[in-house]
């Protein structure tokens, strides 16, 4: 029978791993010692950010004199095949394992090392790989400013290839539909009350508002984002590293990238605390807050159809019951308030990671890793979503804003500066008790007469 497993040694002894798997000894060990939510593993945008972060201190290593070129070469080699997704099934640990994320640095050096044996024709199990993980894959480097720094990598190039992007196509969605939507007058609404006149492009034109505010949040923890860890090896000395290793690594990596990346002034903070994975986060929070917002008023929109407030139609998308035939849901509000909801959750799980740190380590990096690049993708997904099916669909129901315009009391409030507040007032409570119009009591009072009232009760001069 043909064995399924090879044996692997470590400092600890031997251990049993998969015979087809480029993993070595100490991922098997953080493998089975933390069977902990199996569908909870490291995100792969980390994986590929360390393929990134080694590639760039292999050439590092070289460009100091303590690598051979040869070795650089074939780090180089498995690195790019990493960045490229080729071996993601290689990676097989779980974000609850040790806080700082040694296990999964660990992973990735020993893939690097295994794969480079292969590369150069050996057979799995049979022999040590020239790369060693340690020696050679980590030379210059520790867990605790690999894995800081692959995953500030990480959540930088996800903000802007995918969340910032989602984010303005929103909106540019919802700014489209306030320029639209700019001559619709409607009656406002304070304290879910009817208030005084506004147009439905001014309404979106605040959506358009918060959503810029958000994005300019956003955009603003990039810079904090890009000061990287690396250099700092285990405690922010940089013992271990040559002198300027720091510079010349994250200048490896801003090539690789296109990104303007750094090296962090204080690597003491850069260890010890993400005070930038807090802000950055807390930056897309904001941006949470206002899409809760603004999909609830959308959804109250768009109630009814019959017995609601109905002044906008929004797409019909599926079918709303299992019981209750031709009914439709907006589904798409509903989605991205949970989706909001959880972005809530988020925060307070990183607020807390970060309180985490002890001395001169954050020991909840994997856990904040994962929460910032889940919202990032999240958010990121509903906003595309939310914008093309339901958004870019919304169309005003003309007949209903005119009804609810016409029916509202609160047009007497233009009279406040012609008749004063309290003849105003009577004039609404006369007009709500006898269920007559606001005209017919200002005439009725003997306030106004009907050609005075037509002239100064006009909605579209009040917007």
């Amino acid at each position: 029978m043909i064995s399924k497993y090879r044996v692997e040694r470590d400092t600890l002894g031997e251990v049993k791993v998969p015979i087809d798997k480029y993993w070595g000894a100490q991922t098997e060990r953080s493998r089975n010692n933390f069977k902990i939510g199996r569908k909870s593993s490291i995100p792969i945008e980390i994986i590929r950010s360390f393929g990134i972060l080694k590639k760039a201190t292999a050439y590092a290593n070289f460009y100091f004199g303590i690598l051979s070129k040869k070795k650089k070469d074939l780090i180089e080699k498995v690195c790019d095949e990493i960045i490229s997704g080729k071996l993601d099934d290689h990676f097989p640990l779980v974000i609850w394992q040790t806080g700082s994320g040694t296990h999964t640095n660990m992973n990735v050096n020993e893939v690097i090392s295994n794969r480079s044996h292969v590369l150069t024709g050996g057979k799995l199990g049979i022999s040590k790989s020239y790369i060693h993980p340690n020696d050679d894959v980590n030379m210059s480097q520790s867990s605790n400013d690999t894995f800081s720094t692959a995953m500030y990598i990480a959540c930088y190039k996800k903000l802007v290839e995918k969340t910032i992007p989602a984010i303005r196509k929103l909106r540019d969605s919802l700014e489209k539909k306030a320029k639209l939507f700019r001559n619709i007058i409607k009656i406002g609404r304070t304290h879910l009350m009817d208030a005084t006149p506004i147009t439905l492009g001014q309404e979106f034109s605040g959506y358009v508002s918060q959503i810029n505010h958000g994005l300019n949040s956003v955009e603003k923890t990039l810079y904090s984002l890009s000061e990287l860890a690396i250099g700092g090896t285990a405690v922010g000395t940089g013992l271990n590293s040559p002198k300027g290793y720091d510079v010349k690594v994250t200048e490896y990596i801003s090539k690789y990238t296109g990104y303007p990346f750094k090296a962090s002034s204080n690597k003491f903070s850069s260890l010890a605390s993400h005070d930038a994975m807090v802000e950055s986060h807390g930056a897309i929070k904001q941006i949470a807050v206002s899409l809760i917002k603004i999909s609830n008023d959308i959804r109250f929109l768009s109630s009814g159809p019959r017995s609601g407030i109905g002044e906008i139609f929004i797409p019909e998308n599926e079918p709303g019951s299992s019981i209750m035939p031709g009914k439709i849901n907006p589904t798409q509000c509903e989605s991205i308030i949970m989706v909001c909801t959880q972005i809530i959750g988020n925060d307070i799980t990183i607020s807390v990671a970060n309180s985490s740190g002890n001395y001169e380590l954050n020991v909840s990096k994997p856990l904040m890793s994962y929460n910032l690049l889940q919202s990032s993708n999240l958010i990121a997904d509903s906003c595309k979503s939310f914008s093309s099916l339901c958004v870019e669909g919304i169309k005003p129901n003309y007949l209903k804003i005119k009804e609810l315009l016409d029916k509202s009391l609160m047009l007497v409030t233009v009279l406040n500066t012609h008749i004063g507040y309290e003849k105003s007032a009577n004039i609404v409570k006369s007009a709500y008790k006898r269920n007559t119009t606001l005209k017919e009591e200002a005439v009725r009072l003997g306030y106004l007469t009907t050609e005075e009232f037509e002239k100064i009760v006009d909605p579209s001069k009040m917007i």
